[in-house]
């Protein structure tokens, strides 16, 4: 069954640091709090949607959520988990920071029907951390995961890319801590300069340069083959878009459809590497893939067509049903070879 949130912005609220990057008012593209009755009100609204092929979460996301006014917190759970209790919602979401997690604040998320929780990790360097203003830890990052998943809720971490003061070796070895810690789900962010923040002074004064989309592409793609080969699902690959976002977007590897650029080169790179491993050279090659592939094989404006041809090779996709959507078969006069993804 498909997956889906109802996102429910907190924007800000909780947070008691200031991090370089954030603008959680552009990115999300709401300034006012939400009320118990705008969650009711949003929630009844997305149940009418539903047709029963999905499994639907309420999410509560932009701020760090156990970290805000407890009143409030609980008055918003306490306008949530009646949809969970009656249906169809299978529970409620949640995002906070690591160091606003223990297991009092568990016991009360479990009483309000939360099940999961997803953590802003963002880096496992503490100097990366601490450059960012982050106010946290990496041992308080595995702390307070190892504390959610002893408890029985489902783990989401978030990490960034890109960040002041990393590096891209930096980024995998952020990566390889949190797989360790053998979260459910994560989240990819790749670093953008939002207007009103301190990365902006930083990057204005020269001395913050952000990653260019080619470069946050393929560490992107390292980084969700990584994940995905340990069964980790990445639920998120770069920020969602808004008009806010579009506005006060000042720098940094911004696309619209940045997952898809991903996909798509980690396909090319699977595809690439099957072709030298099969020692398949400077030739005229027939690509099967899934229709629903097609696009992510050939690349946005046949990108991944056009750098096989510099290569070498005379590349022509082809949709067969009959190939699952994971994976690709290539044909080529030597012998077909089937690739997995």
């Amino acid at each position: 069954m498909r997956h889906a949130n109802v996102a429910i912005f907190v924007p800000h609220n909780g947070c008691p640091h200031q991090c370089s990057f954030c603008n959680q008012r552009s990115i999300t593209g709401q300034r006012e709090q939400p009320t118990p009755d705008d969650v009711r009100r949003v929630v009844q609204k997305a149940r009418e949607c539903l047709n029963g092929e999905e499994q639907a979460e309420i999410a509560f996301f932009g701020g760090s959520f156990t970290a805000i006014d407890r009143g409030y917190m609980v008055a918003l759970l306490e306008a949530a988990v009646p949809f969970v209790r009656e249906g169809p919602f299978m529970g409620i979401r949640i995002s906070t920071r690591p160091d606003a997690i223990d297991r009092q604040i568990l016991a009360l998320l479990r009483t309000y029907g939360v099940t999961s929780i997803e953590l802003g990790a963002q880096s496992m360097d503490d100097c990366v951390l601490a450059c960012n203003g982050r106010g946290h830890t990496a041992v308080q990052v595995e702390e307070a995961a190892a504390c959610i998943r002893s408890e029985g809720f489902s783990l989401g971490l978030q990490m960034m890319t890109g960040l002041y003061g990393d590096t891209p070796a930096g980024a995998k070895q952020t990566a390889h801590r949190l797989a360790a810690l053998e979260p459910d789900t994560m989240r990819i962010y790749p670093t953008i300069v939002m207007r009103g923040t301190d990365l902006e002074r930083k990057y204005r004064a020269g001395d913050y340069l952000p990653m260019p989309l080619e470069d946050a592409v393929d560490l992107c793609a390292e980084l969700l083959e990584g994940f995905e080969r340990q069964g980790i699902r990445v639920i998120r690959l770069g920020l969602h878009s808004t008009p806010e976002l579009e506005r006060d977007r000042v720098a940094g590897p911004w696309h619209p459809a940045f997952r898809e650029l991903c996909e798509s080169r980690r396909i090319f790179n699977g595809l690439l590497r099957a072709l030298e491993e099969n020692l398949i050279y400077n030739a005229t090659i027939k690509i099967k893939v899934n229709p629903k592939w097609r696009s992510k094989v050939v690349g946005q404006k046949r990108a991944n067509v056009m750098e096989l041809l510099k290569r070498g090779y005379t590349a022509y996709v082809v949709e067969d049903p009959t190939v699952l959507e994971n994976q690709l078969v290539i044909a080529s006069s030597k012998k077909d070879v089937t690739v997995c993804f």
